[in-house]
């Protein structure tokens, strides 16, 4: 008979949290029940699992949970030491489970492990960007949470601010700045909220989506910086976090973005598939701006697969849904790259290029970038160069570099891989029309090798 070993780690955090076998057997039944589960957990079931015993089925988690909840931290399987699986394999996070946090967990524990962040420095960006009582404010209501408190529509709204400062940031200075921090955030703050006990259940689908938008902006801070394979897993937990909510559109405005990283990878294979359930998971449940998001993608999947009139007529629908815009709220989730006109706008703008229709392509990037807010340093900055190298193609070099010193402009501050290899492009580019001595390709030059050499 093979001896077990007892679970010290169990029993230290149990009697941390000061709680009898009892006491925590009739706290593991209740957070199973508000699952649906009943469970017979008592103080022997407690005993045994002390003692080495491995929780049967779900009611590890269910444990977990109890003791988050009385600790006011969020604890893993790991954490208990009940875990039944190793979390540091390479599948990390391809998979959807049941629950996307026992994904996300560890992975953001990786994160900041490989990274060495300093735990102090978890806020420094977000409170330099918020007055610092509105800070204290959002930690109130977590700890409000975290202290047992059931969870409104005020956390909610807390969450979505905080995300939409990180969107911000991310916008105006790249994805390289700040991505600690909403780590940390999302780990130490919206994750126990997500494991709450809400108000209502439309409390607790508003809750998850919220939570969903921020692993999203991880993913595309991830896809800033080359990291493409982390960048899929956050999206496969981000729509993961949608479905869950069962927000409608959430969860195919995720495969929308699943569809535009595998077309930038020049990897369309479900491209189209991704696009068209994702617009069939929104269409006629969303307002008429966000369903142009879907469908300008839907086309760029068409025109990748060489339907030009199938292509060129869904552009078409996408831009009239957007001039037929009546002042309808977007939703909160739809906005991960600020106004919807600006994205439809790149986005034709790929379509056509696509196509081959350069001037077309051009000016609409030139469109996208006018109409985004100057905030949005870094993808006003890529429009411009996309412009740019439309102009360049057509034959235009003066014009070209003219666009290209607009959209250096807006590089200053900017921490990207994107926009580094937007610049490394340009040099290749414009290395014919140096050697012919093109002054304005020579001008550029000199700014270039700056930039790179400062950044």
């Amino acid at each position: 008979m093979t001896k077990r070993t007892p679970n010290h780690r169990l029993r230290n955090l149990v009697a941390e949290a000061g709680l009898t076998y009892e006491a925590l057997a009739k706290e593991v039944r209740a957070v199973a029940a508000e699952c649906g589960t009943a469970l017979r957990t008592n103080k022997s079931t407690i005993e045994h699992w002390i003692s080495g015993t491995v929780p049967a089925g779900h009611t590890g988690r269910y444990l977990a949970v109890a003791l988050s909840r009385r600790l006011g931290r969020l604890l893993t399987l790991h954490d208990l030491g009940v875990a039944t699986y190793e979390e540091e394999d390479d599948s990390l996070g391809l998979s959807l489970g049941e629950d996307p946090l026992d994904a996300l967990l560890p992975m953001w524990r990786h994160e900041l492990d490989r990274r060495r962040f300093l735990s102090t420095s978890a806020y420094s960006v977000a409170a330099a960007g918020l007055p610092l009582s509105y800070v204290r404010e959002i930690a109130d209501r977590t700890a409000a949470a975290r202290a047992g408190r059931t969870i409104g529509m005020g956390e909610v709204a807390a969450v979505r601010d905080m995300v939409r400062l990180f969107s911000e940031m991310d916008e105006r200075h790249g994805g390289q700045h700040g991505r600690s921090a909403l780590v940390q955030y999302l780990r130490d703050d919206v994750a126990p909220l997500c494991r709450g006990r809400f108000h209502s259940d439309e409390i607790r689908r508003h809750m998850l989506s919220a939570a969903g938008r921020g692993v999203h902006l991880l993913g595309w801070k991830s896809y800033d910086a080359g990291q493409q394979g982390l960048a899929q897993r956050y999206y496969l937990q981000s729509y993961a976090l949608a479905v869950e909510s069962g927000i409608p559109g959430h969860d195919g405005f995720v495969m929308r973005t699943m569809a535009m990283q595998g077309l930038k990878l020049h990897r369309p294979e479900h491209c189209q598939a991704l696009a068209e359930t994702g617009l069939n998971r929104a269409k006629g449940k969303v307002d008429v701006q966000t369903e142009s998001l879907f469908r300008v993608v839907h086309a760029h999947t068409l025109a990748k697969s060489r339907q030009r009139q199938a292509a060129v007529a869904e552009a078409e629908r996408a831009r009239t849904l957007l001039a037929a815009a009546c002042g309808d709220e977007v939703p909160f989730w739809a906005l991960a790259w600020g106004p919807p006109a600006a994205s439809v706008y790149s986005r034709n703008a790929k379509v056509y290029e696509t196509l081959g229709d350069r001037k077309t392509a051009a000016e609409q990037y030139a469109r996208a970038a006018a109409s985004r807010p100057a905030s949005y340093a870094r993808i006003v900055a890529l429009d411009l160069v996309a412009s740019a190298e439309m102009q360049l193609k057509s034959g235009s070099i003066e014009q070209a570099c003219a666009t290209w010193n607009r959209a250096m402009d807006h590089m200053d501050g900017v921490r990207s891989v994107r926009t580094r290899k937007a610049v490394k492009r340009m040099r290749s580019d414009l290395a014919r029309f140096r050697a012919r001595g093109a002054r304005c390709a020579a001008e550029l030059d000199e700014r270039a090798v700056e930039f790179l050499a400062a950044t």
